[in-house]
């Protein structure tokens, strides 16, 4: 998943960076609410997380705009503001949640899942394509009886591929779901990492569940 941070507490955005990338997530971080427009003009994202307080363009501002224009994408706001009428507009004016400042980063993650299945319709934690199972809460992978151990972006790619299964991918989707804008690697990264979860869940399988569609992308299916 991608996640866009816009927070103005510098060391309080990086913690929150590293943390949510060890956790397999694609994340752009900004310090201002213009920043986080210019970014959201650029990219598309699974999740934003906004400070109300920031510079130039606050958090509300932000979210008005985006709902204005017809973006839907989930909105946390994560702030030291606490009343509950600040919740309460937050709330009315679009956000699928509100945190309060200091928080929980289990807690956050967990409310991140949460808004990310509702994006997707996905209802719980637990990913299914045939044998291979994912449960995103614990980020354990099988395929039967057999543990899977995925690197965080081995994971994060594996994760898009399921909560789309069925559904045909461009390299360009999962580029811009998998990776975000500070990756400097080469342009054929997404045909390396499908190379990889191919050898860890279908090699020795006798079903192939991740499938190239020439010239369109990859699948993740059962059926042949």
């Amino acid at each position: 998943m991608r996640i866009l941070i816009a927070e103005d507490e510098r060391d309080l955005n990086e913690l929150i960076r590293r943390k949510l990338t060890a956790e397999g997530y694609s994340v752009d971080a900004c310090f201002d609410g213009e920043e986080a427009m210019d970014y959201l003009d650029a990219a598309e994202y699974d999740c934003v997380i906004l400070d109300i307080m920031m510079p130039r363009r606050d958090g509300l501002q932000v979210l008005q705009q985006m709902r204005q224009r017809g973006d839907h994408t989930p909105v946390m706001f994560l702030t030291a503001r606490d009343s509950i009428e600040d919740r309460v507009r937050g709330l009315d004016l679009g956000a699928a949640d509100y945190m309060i400042k200091p928080f929980s980063f289990k807690e956050l993650t967990a409310r991140i899942r949460v808004m990310t299945r509702e994006k997707y319709a996905v209802p719980t934690s637990l990913l299914q394509v045939a044998d291979l199972t994912m449960n995103t809460a614990t980020q354990e992978v099988m395929r039967g009886s057999r543990r899977i151990d995925l690197s965080a972006k081995e994971f994060s790619l594996l994760h898009y591929l399921m909560i789309n299964k069925n559904l045909v991918l461009s390299r360009e989707m999962i580029e811009n779901h998998v990776w975000n804008y500070d990756y400097e690697g080469g342009s054929n990264v997404v045909d390396v990492y499908i190379r990889y979860l191919r050898r860890k869940i279908d090699e020795g399988e006798e079903m192939k569940l991740i499938r190239t569609v020439r010239g369109r992308g990859y699948v993740i299916r059962e059926d042949e």
